[in-house]
């Protein structure tokens, strides 16, 4: 059981506000940490992992991490961080960045194995594609067997193909070793995906806690379903509007009224509707 009281004033966009989080984790579970930008997602992160002081208290299975007299260094608390920018030495080969988080061969070859790296071991990484180098920073967070395992959007600067793939292993290597997984991240296809709980914090707050589908899921309103892309242009073709929409990284043509046409502006957020197909601005 993982126990936090996490408080921290911090400065938004909006201003300053309180990060106030107080909530009890199960072990084992890959929980998804979700809201907008700006609301305190990777600063929980770092505070868990030691590389943030807060007023905060932390009692992982019984042992305090932090509280007011105590303060584990990063080095000392049982975390593996995944960053975005995946953070692996330039100078070292992949199995070297693997090796230098635990001096343990059997448990690197076998992580080089299983995310089909091991053909790679000796190259650096900039000679890796993205996916490539996510892995190895995945494995590399692994070395040390966690009982916590922090990924701070580790996915979003890759295409959806890689992205899938990364995704099935992020969840293999999770029933594997069995380690509690937090998962900032603005994709509500990968929470759904990956995650069991689902916290969505906004300004500092945990205003939702619950499955994917009792915090993502829209059950009001007379749509089936909806999805909110960007509009890229729009197009009269004969007698009629077509407006063409990026919906997560797919292109999709909506007819729309001369109305609309006016309305709408090319980079605007539009939430598409399907049941009565309606195109509305989104806020």
């Amino acid at each position: 059981m993982i126990n936090l009281n996490i408080n921290k004033k911090l400065l938004g966009v909006s201003g300053e506000f309180n990060l106030e989080v107080n909530i009890a984790l199960n072990n084992n579970e890959i929980i998804a940490l979700y809201g907008p930008s700006g609301s305190g997602k990777t600063t929980f992160l770092k505070i868990l992992s030691g590389l943030e002081k807060s007023n905060s208290k932390i009692v992982v299975d019984g042992k305090i991490w932090q509280d007011e007299e105590t303060f584990l260094l990063p080095q000392k608390r049982d975390i593996g961080f995944v960053f975005q920018d995946y953070a692996l030495f330039p100078n070292m080969s992949v199995k070297e960045n693997l090796l230098y988080a635990k001096n343990d061969r059997s448990l690197a070859k076998h992580l080089l194995k299983i995310t089909e790296l091991k053909e790679l071991q000796d190259r650096k990484p900039d000679t890796l594609s993205g996916g490539q180098k996510q892995r190895v920073s995945l494995c590399r967070a692994l070395m040390r067997s966690p009982k916590i395992l922090l990924l701070d959007e580790p996915l979003s600067a890759l295409d959806s193909t890689m992205r899938a793939k990364l995704q099935d292993e992020l969840l293999s290597l999770h029933k594997e070793f069995g380690t509690t997984t937090i998962l900032v991240s603005h994709d509500q296809t990968e929470v759904f995906r990956l995650c069991n709980r689902v916290l969505v914090l906004e300004n500092g707050k945990i205003v939702k806690d619950g499955t994917p589908i009792q915090t993502l899921l829209k059950t009001t309103g007379s749509q089936k379903f909806s999805f909110v892309g960007e509009l890229l242009d729009i197009k009269k073709i004969d007698v009629v509007y077509v407006a063409i929409i990026s919906i997560n990284n797919q292109l999709t043509k909506i007819v729309i009224s001369e109305e609309e046409s006016k309305k709408f502006k090319i980079g605007q957020k539009l939430s598409i509707s399907t049941k009565a197909f309606l195109v509305n601005a989104s806020e």
